[in-house]
């Protein structure tokens, strides 16, 4: 691309000194020829300034493209750096429950449960979240004893304890709701924290 315009500047250099000649002799009149040279190199000369101007145009936007190409390199190697910084050496895997856990649970029964505990959580923490203020007197209560519920351990954590789950859904914490927790904390899905009296499934 380069050479192509320096080609084209060549061009019109020596066209523009061709007409630097004539116009020097211009104080005489000039020959009919010679204004009809004139005249087409004027003419080849305004073709020429035209091509140049494409010229620099598609050099101008491939000078952009190039500009965005690399930005976006850029921004590609920084992200491959990055990951090749701070991916592990193994990734954890989630466990599947032990056959002995299983027993005569289903999996529509282990999703059942999660489906509740999800509940429980949503409708927890829509109280919680809320302005004491805005709410009647059975849910302030339940305000004031989520707020208790909490430690310096659970702080950015989402957790439910039996009641929430009894308050919110219809499972009974039986054993086999104790057995299900056990799967989902084998899995990886919950973890435990005990303190108060208390017993806090925590979301992971």
């Amino acid at each position: 691309m380069m050479d192509e315009l320096q080609d084209i500047s060549g061009h019109i250099s020596d066209r523009i000194s061709s007409l630097q000649r004539m116009v020097d002799l211009s104080v005489v009149e000039l020959p009919q020829n010679k204004m009809k040279k004139l005249g087409q190199e004027l003419f080849t000369l305004e073709r020429l300034l035209e091509e140049f101007e494409k010229c620099v145009g598609r050099q101008r936007e491939q000078l952009k493209n190039l500009k965005e190409f690399e930005a976006s390199f850029q921004k590609d190697l920084e992200d491959v750096n990055h990951l090749k910084d701070n991916i592990p050496a193994h990734m954890a895997r989630k466990k599947a429950p032990a056959k002995y856990m299983k027993g005569r649970v289903s999996y529509d029964q282990l999703n059942a449960t999660v489906q509740c505990i999800n509940t429980a959580v949503t409708a927890k923490y829509k109280i919680r979240h809320q302005s004491v203020k805005t709410l009647n007197n059975h849910s302030r209560k339940l305000h004031q004893r989520f707020k208790d519920q909490e430690t310096k351990d659970t702080k950015g954590q989402y957790f439910v304890v039996e009641d929430d789950i009894r308050e919110f859904t219809q499972v009974k914490a039986d054993k086999r709701f104790q057995g299900i927790l056990n799967m989902l904390r084998h899995c990886q899905r919950l973890r435990e924290l005990r303190g108060g009296g208390l017993t806090r499934y925590m979301l992971l």
